[in-house]
């Protein structure tokens, strides 16, 4: 049996008012990757994020979550963490991994206290566990707010812009977390302007202006530019000039 996608977007359009952020975009994103969006800032990749996690509704076209579309009673199959921490500043950051568990239905028990104490130690946190958010650096926000993404342990998980804020040595842990969640069959999307997180990617697609202009693993996007050299930069200005080629 073949598995389904874990997303797939069919000819979706999005405005803000009369600015169009996603054009008539398609895409299929298989389950099991680190799947990454790749491009500037105004590109459209927290739009098309929170177009698939259901945070918006497309002004056309259909986005369906492992082949249906998605409901409130299907939501807690994803775990979503924003570009901008999205935590409870009152809280301490125990309070806010529980409070997210409770809310995408984990029942109360010992369970839900173990793996909240488990994704806290993930996200280096356990020595700040008692400490209210506000009290924390950008940084430690940042790592609360994937803590409280996947303390329900998801399927499907939509990271904006995960590794900002982060030094490298987070950095090279919250990846290697990463690749162990893809191993066990999670899909992860994960949007970016950075060439290194672009590189820890299963598949990449470059967007622009809201459309997908390259798709491939990082390592086709860079020998499509036909330079043994080429970085992950590179590639997306080659495809920036082939459409505009193509265009004229």
């Amino acid at each position: 049996m073949i598995a389904s996608d874990a997303v797939s977007i069919f000819d979706v359009s999005f405005k803000y008012g009369h600015l169009t952020v996603i054009d008539h975009l398609s895409l299929k994103i298989p389950q099991g990757q680190a799947f990454g969006l790749l491009g500037p800032n105004g590109a459209g990749k927290t739009t098309l994020i929170r177009l698939m996690a259901g945070l918006l509704q497309p002004d056309e076209g259909s986005i369906q979550v492992l082949n249906e579309p998605l409901t409130r009673k299907r939501s807690s199959i994803i775990g979503y963490m924003p570009q901008t921490p999205s935590v409870y500043q009152e809280l301490s950051v125990r309070q806010n991994v529980e409070f997210f568990a409770k809310i995408y239905g984990m029942a109360a028990g010992s369970k839900r206290k173990t793996r909240v104490e488990e994704v806290i130690k993930i996200v280096d946190l356990w020595p700040k566990r008692d400490t209210s958010a506000h009290e924390l650096s950008g940084g430690m926000r940042q790592r609360l707010s994937l803590a409280c993404a996947i303390v329900h342990n998801p399927s499907i998980i939509f990271l904006d812009e995960p590794t900002v804020g982060l030094d490298p040595e987070l950095r090279v842990h919250f990846w290697d977390y990463f690749r162990k969640l893809t191993a066990a069959g999670h899909t992860l999307i994960i949007s970016s302007h950075t060439m290194d997180d672009a590189t820890h990617c299963d598949c990449l697609v470059f967007l622009r202006e809201g459309k997908v202009i390259a798709r491939g693993s990082p390592s086709e996007l860079k020998e499509a530019v036909g330079d043994p050299e080429a970085s992950l930069e590179d590639a997306f200005l080659y495809f920036i000039r082939k459409g505009a080629n193509e265009n004229a």
